[in-house]
């Protein structure tokens, strides 16, 4: 079935005659809705007035979204809420490798007790010294631990309340291990090293406390199996995870069904401003719907839609057609795209009203080159930002080559193959300029693309700078955090990784600082995100990353 054409007249409604559509059901008159104030964020109230905000939201699903508003993100709305705990509280042991990767772990076991045993107080009391990330949590936490109990008048052996502090979503308890514990343990773990003396410490919690439940927490692998094996309950630390299923992440593209324009046909609105055409409908399609979203919809014999959602008001939303990259003529630093999504990556990449892009795929995926492409046009050709700065995280693969002389930059040097890669592939597009143009080309390009590391960027501030971080899926949330809040005005910061490539330790597809950008920016008028498909680089690379 075509394409409806776009008719001249703004906002007029298409002409469906000769359409095979099933009969339209009546539409009712909408009526204007009062807006409603934004509720407390759910994270800051307690469990009941969060049980209330959620009978509140169903109740009022249907209320419209003013201009540039998006209404509650859908995946967050309509999943299942965590059902309030009823049984008995559980008491949460916590191995010092929890505390330094999460300073704020203290307050995320909701109503459940928490215990530190004193081998964790002084190994945490060994890890303070430093400049490291971990030094860095293990001081925060200490300044947590010291507010706690100095936030509370009663004896500490009675236990501290953990919303003494102000984190009222917290109802259990801590406790500090106040007096010697006997244990037995297998004559094979040797008695002095600490790991052993935690799962010593569980034991005779859980011979004290019985029946209650008794649960190591531990971020270390070995020492969770250890305590199983001796048969003590163990969990890892949950909470730093985005998302538990890295198959969950938000694509930023979907398919339309075939019967798309049959179901939405009789009240699709089109209209045209410049090259670009917008249609307005409203269907059961909505709800599922995110601000600069991609759609597209294919169908053997038919004309093909490639749309991006700029408006959601309610039960409708806007689409807005794309410019095609694919094509010759639309070429961005004489690079072409070859797929949908690159088409998709290299619009937002180009869009002024974009703030932050998000890129995610296989390796040859094209995420590097088409940020430089788009990147080096933005700043030689049309002015909008004077220059590019990328930066990564620099993990190594392998074994650490030691120390680098140099420069800032080039330290980096090593670390930015990628980028020395990409530029010989943009250099060679200027086939008509000769050995002499190339080579100004390069010095011109090099000048305006500077090299900066991780480790200097906390109290800086971008400004009118295009921002590429590369490899970001080695970076920890915090880390990301404070990255993107570098930027000033006029910044466009573009985050590229892998998620299947994660070299830091300790991080995963859930936890990793890129996951956790991707699903906190979702939804934002001004940033968009894209999971690329398909490699383009080579044939070998493409199969590699299917059967390795």
């Amino acid at each position: 079935m075509p394409l409806p054409p776009a008719p001249a007249k703004r906002a007029a409604l298409l002409n469906t005659e000769g359409l095979d559509t099933a009969p339209a059901k009546s539409r009712s008159t909408r009526k204007s809705a009062p807006r409603h104030e934004e509720h407390v964020a759910e994270e800051r109230m307690p469990p009941q007035s969060r049980e209330a905000s959620a009978a509140v939201t169903q109740k009022h699903e249907a209320i419209p979204a003013y201009k540039g508003e998006r209404k509650a993100a859908p995946a967050r709305t309509a999943a299942p809420k965590k059902a309030k705990h009823t049984g008995p509280t559980k008491l949460f042991v916590l191995d010092t490798n929890v505390l330094m990767h999460d300073p704020m772990c203290l307050f995320r076991f909701e109503e459940h007790d928490v215990f530190l045993p004193m081998i964790v107080l002084e190994e945490l009391d060994g890890h303070k010294k430093g400049m490291t990330e971990v030094a860095r949590n293990a001081r925060q936490t200490s300044r947590s631990l010291d507010a706690l109990v100095a936030s509370h008048n009663a004896d500490i052996i009675t236990g501290i309340k953990l919303d003494g502090t102000g984190h009222i979503e917290v109802g259990g308890r801590l406790f500090f291990q106040t007096e010697p514990l006997d244990f037995t343990l297998p004559s094979s773990l040797p008695q002095g090293k600490a790991d052993n003396q935690i799962l010593g410490v569980v034991e005779a919690l859980r011979i004290k406390h019985a029946p209650r439940e008794v649960v190591l927490v531990s971020k270390d692998i070995n020492m969770r199996v250890k305590a199983r094996a001796l048969g003590l309950a163990a969990e890892d630390y949950q909470n730093d995870k985005t998302l538990e299923d890295g198959d969950l992440l938000y694509s930023g593209a979907m398919a339309l069904p075939e019967d798309f324009w049959i179901k939405h046909a009789k009240s699709v609105e089109s209209w045209q401003s410049g090259s670009n055409t917008y249609y307005r409908l409203s269907g059961p399609l909505v709800p599922d719907l995110h601000i600069n979203q991609f759609v597209y919809y294919e169908a053997a014999g038919e004309p093909s839609l490639y749309a991006r959602v700029t408006e959601i008001r309610g039960k409708t939303v806007v689409l807005k057609t794309l410019k095609d990259f694919t094509h010759l003529k639309n070429a961005v630093w004489g690079v072409s795209t070859r797929n949908r999504e690159q088409n998709f990556a290299m619009n937002l990449l180009t869009d002024p009203e974009i703030d932050f892009v998000t890129l995610t795929g296989t390796a040859g995926t094209g995420k590097t080159l088409m940020a430089l492409a788009a990147g080096l046009t933005q700043v030689l050709d049309d002015r909008r930002y004077t220059e590019i700065i990328m930066t990564r995280a620099t993990v190594s693969v392998g074994e650490d080559i030691g120390f680098l002389p140099g420069t800032e930059e080039e330290k980096m040097g090593p670390w930015m193959g990628a980028l020395d890669d990409n530029l010989e592939v943009l250099a060679k597009t200027e086939t008509n300029a000769g050995e002499w143009g190339r080579a100004a080309t390069n010095d011109l390009i090099r000048s305006r693309i500077k090299i900066k590391s991780l480790n200097f960027m906390r109290g800086r501030t971008f400004l009118n700078k295009y921002l590429i971080i590369d490899e970001a899926q080695n970076l920890t949330p915090k880390q990301m955090k404070t990255l993107i809040t570098r930027a000033g005005p006029g910044t466009k910061i573009v985050c590229m990784g892998n998620l299947a490539q994660i070299d830091t330790p300790y991080l995963t597809e859930g936890s990793s600082g890129l996951t956790y950008a991707v699903d906190r920016f979702k939804g934002w008028p001004h940033g968009g995100h894209i999971t690329l498909a398909r490699g383009e680089r080579s044939r070998l690379a493409d199969f590699a990353s299917e059967v390795l």
